[in-house]
């Protein structure tokens, strides 16, 4: 940050001539750092993030977060930061989007995210359990499981549901329970038979 010595106090135009001094350098680092990593940049939101079309806003708001970051303090090195910055965004938009692939839950492995993040073990078991629940909607009756996952992965209402699937709420509500009965069965079927 720019101190304000005693010297600027008594010249009432140093202290301004010093923030456009500051503005201008600002400018010039970033024209001479950041903006040389534009196509790696984008090779990389390419590689991590299915959307293409997004791709261009992605930049722009990393732009921004590194320019608003740099008025503060300079970052030590530039690439890691924008980078980081870049990483970190991606995570943002995964946590934000209501319904997250599991080929995008696979690929946060790629990110090296360090927060947040549960032990490797738990990674393991938990994908393990994702697969085996995959694999037992895809068993399900075709109602039911399309029930389940407007309701469970896409977080429509009953109502909602049933309006997509052109039945009653109380319909939808009954291919649900049978849905979550045949999950459940089946899980706890598979587990008790894994111990074995």
């Amino acid at each position: 940050m720019t101190d304000t010595s005693e010297m600027d106090r008594e010249k009432p135009g140093a202290r301004g001539q010093n923030m456009t001094s500051r503005k201008l350098d600002l400018h010039a680092w970033f024209v001479r750092e950041v903006l040389p990593l534009e196509a790696s940049l984008t090779q990389y939101l390419q590689h991590n993030w299915r959307g293409r079309s997004a791709v261009a806003d992605m930049v722009q708001d990393i732009y921004l977060k590194v320019f608003q970051s740099a008025q503060i303090s300079l970052p030590e090195s530039t690439p890691a930061f924008v980078f980081a910055t870049a990483r970190n965004l991606l995570i943002d938009r995964l946590r934000h989007e209501k319904v997250v692939p599991l080929e995008a839950v696979e690929d946060l492995d790629a990110l090296e995210v360090a927060t947040d993040v549960p032990a490797p073990d738990e990674q393991v078991i938990a994908r393990d359990e994702l697969r085996q629940i995959q694999k037992v909607v895809e068993q399900m009756q075709p109602r039911w499981r399309e029930a389940f996952l407007l309701h469970h992965v896409e977080d429509l209402s009953r109502r909602e549901v049933g309006v997509r699937m052109g039945i009653s709420e109380i319909t939808v509500t009954r291919h649900l329970n049978s849905a979550l009965r045949f999950l459940a069965n089946t899980m706890y079927r598979t587990k008790r038979e894994g111990r074995r």
